[in-house]
């Protein structure tokens, strides 16, 4: 069985939500079980193993698990971009194209040294908006964004294109087709 079968079968499937024709990708299943979990977070390492990398950054909120697992295996710091109102810091903000709407994201100011490699890190890329918020909210901040990495690729939604356009290099486990 190979690495992406694996861990596609840790991943519970929920259609129809949160809408009619979604075919929602639920990783708590994964996380769950040790063993997926922690091939997840050595395949998501790999690239950067041995390499020097300041921060992890994981978006609210499953990146915060994934993110604070890889940030550990790298020996990294690790950073929370979160949605608005939730830090208790002085912030710096971005907004981000939601499929319907738009929403806004926060890092603390003084969470990134200008200059600092980081990798940004969610459990899913999909249409990209939140990622590509995100990266231009580290960049923002100086943030020399090295790479993205996620469990679950949906390529039909473009979403790793868009920030393989923003010169970021994007790391996926596995891809489901469709939405």
């Amino acid at each position: 069985m190979t690495l992406e079968d694996d861990l596609q079968s840790a991943v519970r499937t929920i259609p129809d939500y949160p809408k009619p024709g979604i075919l929602f990708r639920d990783i708590t299943t994964l996380l769950g079980n040790a063993q997926a979990f922690r091939r997840a977070v050595d395949q998501l390492v790999h690239p950067w193993a041995g390499s020097k990398i300041d921060k992890v950054a994981g978006i609210e909120a499953r990146g915060f698990i994934l993110g604070g697992a890889v940030a550990h295996q790298l020996s990294a710091g690790f950073v929370p971009i979160r949605k608005k109102g939730k830090l208790p810091h002085q912030t710096v903000r971005m907004a981000y194209a939601l499929e319907y709407g738009t929403d806004e994201m926060e890092i603390h100011v003084d969470a990134i040294k200008p200059g600092e490699r980081v990798i940004l890190v969610d459990d899913l890329i999909a249409t990209g908006g939140t990622a590509e918020g995100a990266v231009k909210l580290l960049r923002q901040i100086g943030a020399d964004v090295c790479a993205a990495c996620f469990i679950i690729d949906l390529p039909d939604l473009g979403g790793a294109d868009k920030l393989r356009a923003m010169n970021v290099p994007v790391r996926t486990l596995m891809q489901f087709a469709g939405h």
